[in-house]
């Protein structure tokens, strides 16, 4: 990591200087443009290494809470820079950030717990995500950040597009937008000598075919959702714009906080009872940000923010997804998949109050208190329950990048 002074997650204007750095000491092979701008007006950077026809399309910082993408995007570009042959006949192109607004409200460069995390967390409501953003607007309703996306797709027509994405708790997994053979193995054997579980039985990819342990193959468009009332679909996604030149995407997840209650291949005992418990679960904690909510809307002065808006987007997904849980036959019997749903119910009312809390924190001291507590003991109760273990900052960027080279190297494979 020698574009960054120390080992930390880097704020975009840092991995900004960075390839800024790398291209005037590369200028012959290295280029960093502005290719968009955000909604409050900050610019979109793309840093590309080579200038071959086939093209990788690496993205970082869709997700405003999962940061280790910077660091690794970083990692990655140097890497190319060094290793002729991954540039052969590739050029690489990564966009540094895409969501540069997002990663501004999210603010936790060292978090040492759970709960430190969430003093910082920010993850904007679905509308306003590039790359979710197409699946629950119109077109002509697209943000900028999206749009720009979109246009490096079409400017570069990449075989691959590597997003760069994480959760604070759990495993790592791939979801692939078409099947890898193949990567499966890389991917097994990086997780294993970093000791980084491997989420094998993703809620995000719940129902999905596997082409191995945690790399996931997106259902082909019109085939049914696992949990129908999700207000998205991932199919219709920017990850699948590329399909129309021929290409495929790439997710790749990696844990700050790993757990191996997401890697337990073993049939669970009682998966539909334990599922209904867990949407029991959602509905409760999801009812007491609610309350805490109602009460102070009145207190609250002027158009709802971006964390306002959030804190509400997450509360709304509780009802219809803990109906989906408590009515359906999981999809997966396994401990794994139990856990990932466990760990999803927990987050999604966790990330709610926590930004909340952030709102509050600035406008009604009378509630703020509470909800910190709140947060405090959820927090507390997640790590505990999960047996949380933090994964060294160089291990996530190592994992993230050798996923990232081995679907580049197989996706060359499958496009020749």
């Amino acid at each position: 990591m020698s574009l960054l002074p120390e080992l930390r997650y880097p704020t975009v204007t840092e991995v900004v200087s960075a390839a800024r750095a790398l291209a005037a000491q590369r200028p012959g092979l290295c280029t960093l443009r502005q290719v968009g701008v955000s909604r409050a007006g900050r610019p979109l950077h793309l840093l590309s290494v080579g200038r071959a026809r086939p093209a990788v399309l690496v993205v970082a910082g869709a997700h405003a809470n999962e940061p280790t993408g910077g660091p690794t995007l970083l990692a990655l570009a140097e890497r190319v820079v060094h290793e002729r042959a991954l540039r052969a006949d590739t050029s690489w192109h990564f966009l540094l950030c895409a969501d540069p607004d997002g990663a501004s409200l999210h603010v936790t460069p060292a978090p040492r717990s759970l709960f430190d995390y969430h003093l910082g967390f920010f993850r904007p409501a679905g509308p306003e995500q590039p790359e979710w953003s197409p699946a629950v607007l119109p077109p002509d309703r697209l943000p900028p950040e999206t749009r720009a996306l979109t246009g490096v797709i079409d400017e570069l027509r990449p075989y691959l597009q590597a997003t760069l994405h994480g959760t604070d708790l759990g495993g790592s997994w791939v979801q692939l937008t078409k099947d890898l053979p193949g990567l499966a193995e890389p991917f097994a054997k990086s997780a294993a000598e970093l000791n980084i579980p491997v989420e094998t039985g993703a809620s995000d990819a719940a129902g999905w075919p596997a082409s191995g342990p945690g790399v996931h193959v997106m259902p082909a468009p019109g085939a049914g959702a696992a949990y129908p009332s999700m207000p998205d679909d991932a199919r219709h996604s920017t990850w699948h714009h590329i399909h129309r030149y021929g290409g495929l995407t790439a997710v790749v997840e990696v844990p700050m906080w790993a757990s191996d209650l997401v890697d337990d291949p073993v049939p669970h005992p009682a998966p539909a009872a334990a599922m209904r418990r867990l949407s029991g679960r959602l509905v409760r904690d999801a009812l007491e940000v609610e309350r805490v909510l109602t009460e102070v809307l009145p207190r609250l002065d002027g158009a709802d923010g971006p964390l306002l808006r959030a804190s509400r987007w997450a509360l709304e997904l509780v009802p219809g997804l803990a109906a989906d849980w408590a009515h359906t036959v999981p999809v997966d019997n396994t401990r794994a998949y139990i856990g990932s749903v466990d760990a999803f119910a927990r987050r999604l009312p966790l990330r709610a109050a926590a930004m909340l809390l952030r709102v509050l924190q600035e406008t009604d001291d009378r509630a703020a208190p509470d909800l910190e507590r709140l947060v405090a003991s959820w927090s507390s109760s997640f790590e505990r329950r999960f047996r949380a273990r933090w994964v060294p900052l160089e291990h996530q960027i190592e994992h993230q990048s050798r996923t990232v080279v081995a679907a580049a190297l197989h996706a060359r494979d499958r496009a020749a």
